[in-house]
């Protein structure tokens, strides 16, 4: 009795702390509420499945507790038994898993008027590169990551000499306008992910991977990694700023060019003497020349 009432009461008490939690998702920021509601869809399933399976137990251990005089039957099969749970347990798993892949088939399909736009993953920061006036981003390899190409762009790509370069600082996005992020890293596994925009997806090295997303709202939302990269890991997180046209135009305007930043940087300058400094200089040679007449 006391094992068919805690088997109840833990039912009881995993629903109530679904309902009650304080613990929730933050408040969506992108148009992908069709994830939420597929979460949604896969915790009623499971919640009902585990709520179902537990109070089974519970009545089990109730109704067929040790009892004397009392023999179990054996049946070794169940034909009605088993043709029910088989079609229960197929219904179950394609509700879970045709939501799921409506939702990666739109993730993936980008909508033909989206911005690209790259995420460069490195231990332990986040980078980014912008299309320039021409629209179009150059490409880039791992090969010619330098200290001076931090990202790799290759310089002999005309598409990306007006490229705008974001290096471990904050990104900024219109807000409204569909972007495509291309997903790259220079070292290790990362996972570009934004909890409010519900978007995620690993960068593997050698690979660029992808997704897109439609900012709804204005905000500044943090980036984290989720993938475990390295001692640094809970340290790499950064900002992705959502912004109105202005205010995104006023921020585009104050970043520098791949073309801009590799350009060849001078480290002196010769400054021609001044008249002072030239006669000062006559008057201590002629100082000289008379000590060596004497």
């Amino acid at each position: 009795m006391a094992i068919a009432l805690v088997l109840v009461l833990i039912v009881v008490g995993s629903v109530l702390f679904h309902l009650l939690s304080p613990w929730w998702w933050t408040p969506i920021a992108s148009n992908w509420d069709y994830i939420d509601n597929t979460i949604i869809i896969s915790f009623w399933i499971t919640g009902a499945v585990f709520s179902a399976v537990v109070l089974f137990m519970a009545y089990c251990v109730f109704r067929f507790r040790h009892r004397e005089g009392n023999r179990a039957a054996y049946e070794p099969e169940n034909r009605r038994l088993e043709w029910w749970l088989t079609v229960g347990t197929a219904i179950g798993v394609t509700t879970l898993l045709v939501p799921g892949l409506f939702v990666w088939s739109r993730f993936v399909n980008v909508p033909s008027d989206a911005t690209e736009i790259e995420v460069i993953g490195q231990q332990w920061q986040w980078s980014f590169r912008l299309p320039g006036k021409d629209g179009k981003l150059g490409t880039s390899d791992t090969r010619d990551v330098t200290a001076d190409n931090p990202l790799g762009v290759i310089p002999s790509d005309p598409n990306g000499q007006d490229d705008i370069v974001v290096e471990a600082a904050d990104l900024h996005l219109p807000v409204g306008k569909p972007v495509k992020v291309l997903l790259r890293s220079i070292d290790v596994l990362h996972d570009f992910y934004i909890p409010e925009f519900r978007a995620k997806m690993d960068m593997i090295p050698g690979s660029v991977t992808y997704f897109w997303f439609t900012p709804t709202r204005t905000g500044t939302f943090q980036v984290l990694c989720a993938e475990l990269c390295g001692q640094g890991h809970p340290l790499m997180h950064g900002e992705v700023m959502v912004d109105t046209e202005q205010d995104y135009l006023a921020w585009l305007g104050q970043q520098q060019t791949f073309a801009q930043l590799s350009a060849p940087k001078q480290t002196g300058s010769a400054n021609p003497l001044s008249e002072k400094t030239m006669a000062s200089g006559l008057d201590v040679g002629a100082k000289l020349e008379t000590l060596e007449a004497r």
